[in-house]
């Protein structure tokens, strides 16, 4: 039987915590093959991003045109895009391909809020790939930049929903993880309202926790699963990922998508005889060894 084909369209993360880098193990540990198209590298840890290299949009395009017209894709995911050229030949060979099952997480800024799209990156995305996307994944401080209104609560982020939807022939879904109280995401098709909620989880190692969440919806559309279903698994899958979160680095560390895998009782179980990380900073800011 032939594995559902998911292509990560994203940024390289050196520490390996997000990007292409969680991307690629997520869809792996689904079950599915990976195949990636890199838009820029970047110099990163768990301490925040120290530089970015962004790759030329035409080599971007030929990463795309490579794996398309040879291996094809099942659904598609969009990550970080750095800049509007970028976006445009994106979209220029998503809609040549016409591939349906397209996620687009708007990925604005790292963290520790480094900017990771350009101003005309998010007026590009806004115009040329949101009418393409089966799916928006915006957190709370995106969908406010690119609807312009504040989003902090249930009913900002229906209102904020209304006004993607009117921009998007696909779903949107508010991601609710700075709210207080339930780990609440908002779904909105255009019809009804869907909340996806989860317990709240006390960790500060949370980094790679929306392109990890977006990787496993496609993951599970792209298997045939109706999106509706997808976001459920996706939403227990994260939830299990950020439970099992390590303290990696001395910064904020990564959620654990391997969590999940050792929950169905097919992961390893070194887990628990591992020893605490008591790495300390070196005085670069890195962690000795």
């Amino acid at each position: 039987m032939i594995k559902a084909r998911i292509l990560t369209i994203a940024g390289s993360d050196s520490g390996g915590g997000a990007g292409i880098q969680a991307d690629l193990k997520v869809i792996a540990l689904l079950g599915a093959y990976g195949t990636s198209v890199i838009t820029a590298l970047t110099a990163q840890n768990t301490r925040g991003v120290q530089g970015v290299f962004p790759v030329a949009p035409a080599f971007v395009k030929k990463q795309m045109e490579s794996v398309l017209w040879d291996i094809g894709a099942d659904a598609v995911k969009t990550g970080m895009l750095l800049r509007g050229e970028v976006v445009t030949v994106v979209a220029e060979v998503l809609e040549k391909a016409g591939i349906a099952k397209v996620v687009v997480d708007p990925v604005l800024a790292a963290e520790s809020g480094r900017r990771l799209l350009t101003l005309q990156g998010l007026r590009t995305l806004k115009k040329r790939l949101f009418p393409l996307a089966g799916l928006i994944t915006p957190n709370l401080f995106e969908a406010s930049v690119l609807t312009g209104i504040p989003v902090r609560n249930r009913k900002e982020m229906k209102k904020a929903a209304c006004l993607l939807k009117a921009e998007t022939p696909g779903g949107v879904l508010i991601k609710g993880g700075h709210l207080s109280g339930q780990a609440v995401d908002l779904f909105y098709d255009g019809l009804s309202f869907k909340e996806l909620k989860g317990p709240r989880l006390r960790t500060p190692h949370t980094h790679g926790t929306g392109c990890t969440f977006s990787a496993a919806v496609a993951t599970f559309w792209g298997q045939g699963l109706p999106l509706t279903e997808a976001l459920d698994r996706a939403k227990a899958f994260i939830t299990q990922a950020i439970a099992g979160a390590e303290p990696i680095g001395s910064g904020r560390g990564p959620i654990d998508p391997y969590a999940w895998w050792e929950k169905q009782g097919a992961g390893p179980k070194a887990r628990s005889n591992r020893s605490p990380d008591r790495r300390k900073p070196a005085k670069d800011g890195y962690s000795s060894t």
